[in-house]
């Protein structure tokens, strides 16, 4: 199972401040775990909102541009991993391992990643060319 980890952005982050080096170092020793585990299949941090969009749809309208930065900075998203875990329970043991040098107030949510079968109408047609996508993407990367 697939499983993306969303890491909120914080007021420091939102503001541009990086994080410690003692936090990229650890970081990067937790990162090097999960891949060593084969479990990490993507992840990347995020500049703050202020540099963000948001495309808002309603209805017929044509799409509206909102420009960052956006409020309520603990629901942004600051970061993320694709984790390839064997169920929730795994994934959730790994996060609680995450680095915290700087003792910092935060909170991560834990979200399956859907795959075709979640999908009452996906036909076999769509399965095969979402497929196909997919393996042309990994090699875009």
């Amino acid at each position: 199972m697939r499983f993306m980890v969303i890491v909120k952005s914080n007021e420091e982050s939102e503001a541009g401040q990086g994080p410690s080096a003692e936090l990229l170092a650890e970081m990067a020793k937790f990162n090097e775990e999960m891949v060593k585990a084969g479990i990490l299949l993507a992840g990347e941090g995020l500049t703050p909102s202020s540099q963000g969009a948001r495309v808002v749809f309603s209805g017929t309208e044509e799409p509206k541009v909102v420009d960052g930065p956006f409020a309520e900075t603990k629901e942004l998203v600051g970061g993320f991993w694709i984790l390839q875990c064997r169920d929730r329970e795994e994934c959730i043991e790994w996060i609680k391992r995450m680095p915290n040098p700087d003792g910092q107030a935060g909170e991560v949510e834990i979200r399956r990643v859907a795959e075709a079968a979640d999908f009452e109408n996906m036909t076999p047609e769509v399965e095969a060319l979402e497929g196909r996508m997919r393996a042309q993407s990994a090699g875009n990367a």
